[in-house]
């Protein structure tokens, strides 16, 4: 019997999971809390020795109930666009972790010429926001004095985290990233797949500073345990880990991530599209040195809209509360809501924009606007397969969902008809950790890409109605009510 650990190191959370290669399941995990700092407002940062600390915690606890020696490998998911420096000898961290939510750079953003942001969406498929990792390089270049005195004497590493915990796990012998980690970084030319000279220049990166950039499937080293060096193999992103999880590994197979916002990825295949609509063209995953493309879309507000039902309304005593009540009216009686709280996402881009409830009556009650909060979660991953099928001129071959409300069977049927296509809800939920474990069985030859769907199992199909034109109706007044969201 032999074991894959996975470690998925969340933005407030870090987990090690243990897989079972024999049973093709998971069977048991560990977790550890990450705080966030807030020094200013708009800003948002972790300490990484935390960060590193509490992964070595939950890998021991794995490690330790495997048995060193039945471990075969490590596989790394990670949030994506933070940004860690650190000392090349001592591996010690110069400065606070600057998190992908941070938005210190956007003023710095907004000034860059049209001309380069152009050259920036072709090189990296991806829109010039601080989301991205570049500005923060370039801020911690410019601002962090302890930063500026390990590049003066040579010693300066800066990464995205899954780079971080590998020098930190290999103990300084690793210092490298995987493709899709690069991408995110509006440094990485996602066509040559090498970090780009004119960007670097722009932002003042020296290449010297960063990661050697691998394949997805790429052995990244090994970690001494108990005596024993385990491989550390198959590194991605938490999404496209997820796209991996779940099994979209042909042309036009999507997932969408259900969680505090909502991440759609749909597979392009070996193309690399330039979106139209707002979508982001980013590397979905590798195999080797083949690359296989996405289109990315994210809402912000999905499952933060439900907790506002429910912690500043005080309609819902749990989330799950929201589908009982949401199913206990036969509509929502004329009302559509806009999750617009920090603004709207992917197609939109209209970060001004600010949430709205219209078409209250006095006859509407509490179910109808829960119901209208669900429905508009479904309502915004229409938006992203519409401009991502018109992008590509592919068509949807369905869904498959992960996270939190994928758990809500009103929300997913709601979801299928909206699509008109089937939604498939897996067995195992935990995408994104399931996607690092295949990555690694990948690396170590334990198994080959044509055999990765077998580990994943669906729980239930949620097929559409038929009844199109009443969908598409209610759709199209969704989308009034956008308009006017964005007319306020």
């Amino acid at each position: 019997m032999s074991y894959i650990i996975a470690l998925d190191a969340g933005t407030t959370s870090v987990r090690a999971m243990l897989y079972d290669t024999e049973m093709k399941k998971f069977v048991a995990s560990a977790q550890q809390e990450v705080g966030q700092i807030y020094p200013h407002p708009g800003w948002v940062e972790q300490d990484a020795n935390e960060i590193y600390f509490k992964i070595a915690y939950v890998l021991n606890s794995c490690v330790t109930r495997a048995g060193a020696e039945r471990v075969a490998g490590i596989g790394i998911a990670n949030q994506r666009e933070s940004v860690i420096f650190w000392d090349r000898e001592t591996g010690e961290p110069a400065c606070n972790a600057i998190i992908w939510q941070c938005r210190r750079t956007s003023e710095f953003c907004e000034r860059i010429p049209q001309g380069m942001r152009e050259k920036i969406r072709e090189k990296t498929g991806l829109q010039t926001d601080a989301y991205f990792s570049a500005s923060k390089i370039r801020w911690g270049l410019e601002n962090v004095p302890r930063v500026q005195e390990l590049r003066r004497q040579g010693r300066l590493c800066v990464g995205t985290v899954d780079s971080y915990l590998l020098f930190k796990l290999t103990e300084g012998r690793t210092f490298a990233t995987d493709y899709t980690n690069a991408s995110r970084t509006m440094l990485f030319n996602i066509h040559t797949l090498k970090w780009d000279e004119e960007l670097l220049g722009y932002f003042g990166v020296p290449e010297e500073i960063l990661p050697e950039v691998r394949p997805c499937t790429a052995r990244m080293g090994e970690m001494n345990a108990g005596g024993r060096k385990i491989p550390i193999a198959g590194v991605a992103g938490d999404q496209q880990a997820a796209l991996v999880g779940q099994a979209c590994l042909s042309r036009g197979d999507g997932k969408i991530t259900y969680g505090t916002g909502l991440f759609m990825l749909f597979n392009t295949g070996e193309r690399c599209i330039r979106s139209g609509s707002g979508m982001l063209a980013t590397i979905g995953y590798s195999v080797g040195e083949r690359v296989s493309y996405a289109l990315e879309g994210s809402v912000f507000n999905a499952g933060s809209s439900v907790q506002w039902l429910r912690d500043e309304l005080g309609f819902l005593k749990t989330s799950a509360d929201s589908e009982l009540l949401a199913t206990s009216v036969p509509d929502t009686g004329g009302v559509f809501f806009v999750p617009a709280f920090t603004g709207l996402g992917a197609p939109y881009w209209r970060g001004d924009a600010r949430g709205m409830l219209c078409g209250i009556t006095r006859g509407t009650g509490r179910a109808h606007i829960v119901r209208a909060v669900l429905e508009s979660i479904a309502y915004s991953a229409r938006d992203l397969a519409e401009s991502m099928q018109k992008d590509s001129g592919i068509d949807l071959n369905g869904i498959r969902c992960d996270g939190g409300a994928s758990a809500n069977a009103f929300l997913m049927q709601f979801q299928a008809d909206v699509l008109g296509v089937k939604i498939d809800r897996p067995v195992e939920r935990e995408s994104t950790a399931l996607g690092a474990v295949l990555l690694c069985l990948l690396s170590l030859g334990l198994t080959d890409e044509k055999s990765l769907s077998a580990f994943r199992k669906s729980e239930k199909i949620f097929s559409p109605s038929p009844e199109r034109e009443r969908f598409d109706g209610l759709y199209r007044q969704y989308r009034t009510a956008v308009k006017r969201t964005l007319l306020t």
